[in-house]
């Protein structure tokens, strides 16, 4: 390891990130070494990877077993006891490298850290409308975070990585101050489609909240716990309030001060009231699907006598 790298092993799990590949991992520089988890990119991704002196692994997701992030916790061969956990829309900061930098040559405080990240949504940072802070577990020790677990890990439509799931530490988290990137250089065409696959992952993971069903592989929803934690909670409260696009539009634009984003802050607003609408509409499809199989099942347990 060079002596001006941290000991910190990076994870970036990619598919077709030619566009936003290279600055990701120009900004982790850093770090002692750098793992990018590929699931078959056929544009020049795991090329750019390579370049940059990444070493690059293939995945291929199976339904129900484990998403690209959970399995390289489990399977890369690590060198070091830390882990940084990284989009390729991502990016750390030269601010964000020194306070970890500072934190390091000191000895770390804790078993992991939540960074907060700044989204720049159509060139615009987000800075209103519920959009930040927004803080994410994405530096811990290795053996002591994993990713959750919803139950829906059977949906192939919520591809092959985990999005909304967080990582549940084994030990004390504290908070970097300084801020990591979130910009996306996708078009908003592509936004959409891959918003329409999170909302059948949302529209599972929400039903079972009205379930009341317990996870035990889940982080728990506590009002006065961690920010994940109160937002889990405040989720479960969600679910149960009717018209949510409108409530959403309405968060984010209105009571969260949206407007003052401008046109971007406008835009991303109504997407987000659009993909509640989604989220709602496959919630009720689902339920209708959920009836619809358990009616014949109990007509079979009452038997041709029965019938």
């Amino acid at each position: 390891m060079s002596d001006n790298r941290l000991p910190i092993s990076v994870v970036v799990p990619v598919l077709n990130e030619e566009a936003n590949l290279a600055d990701c991992l120009a900004s982790v520089r850093f770090a002692d070494e750098v793992f990018v988890v590929d699931s078959g990119s056929t544009d020049r991704t795991v090329e750019i990877a390579q370049a940059h002196g990444a070493r690059v692994v293939q995945f291929r997701f199976q339904p129900g077993g484990p998403r690209k992030k959970n399995w390289a916790l489990e399977n890369l061969p690590f060198r070091n006891e830390w882990v940084l956990l990284l989009d390729a829309d991502e990016r750390v900061t030269p601010e964000l490298e020194e306070e970890i930098r500072r934190e390091f040559q000191s000895g770390p405080r804790y078993d992991g850290y939540y960074l907060n990240r700044k989204l720049l949504f159509l060139g615009r940072w987000l800075r209103h409308g519920g959009n930040y802070p927004s803080w994410n577990l994405r530096l811990f020790r290795h053996r002591l975070g994993r990713y959750e677990k919803l139950e829906t890990e059977d949906l192939q439509s919520a591809g092959d990585v985990e999005v909304h799931e967080h990582v549940v530490l084994t030990g004390r988290a504290g908070y970097m101050h300084q801020p990591m990137l979130h910009l996306d250089y996708k078009d908003l065409s592509r936004w959409i489609a891959r918003h329409n696959n999170y909302s059948t992952w949302d529209a599972k993971m929400r039903l079972n909240l009205l379930n009341c069903k317990e996870l035990s592989q889940a982080i728990p929803a506590r009002l006065f716990g961690t920010p994940i934690e109160r937002k889990r909670w405040l989720k479960k409260l969600w679910v149960r309030l009717p018209c949510r696009p409108l409530l959403r539009f309405l968060y984010m634009y209105v009571f969260r001060a949206g407007f003052l984003d401008g046109r971007p802050g406008f835009i991303y607003a109504v997407l987000k009231a659009t993909h509640e609408f989604h989220i709602s509409a496959k919630m009720w499809e689902m339920r209708q699907q959920q009836q619809a199989t358990a009616i014949p099942a109990s007509v079979e347990r009452l038997g041709p006598e029965n019938t």
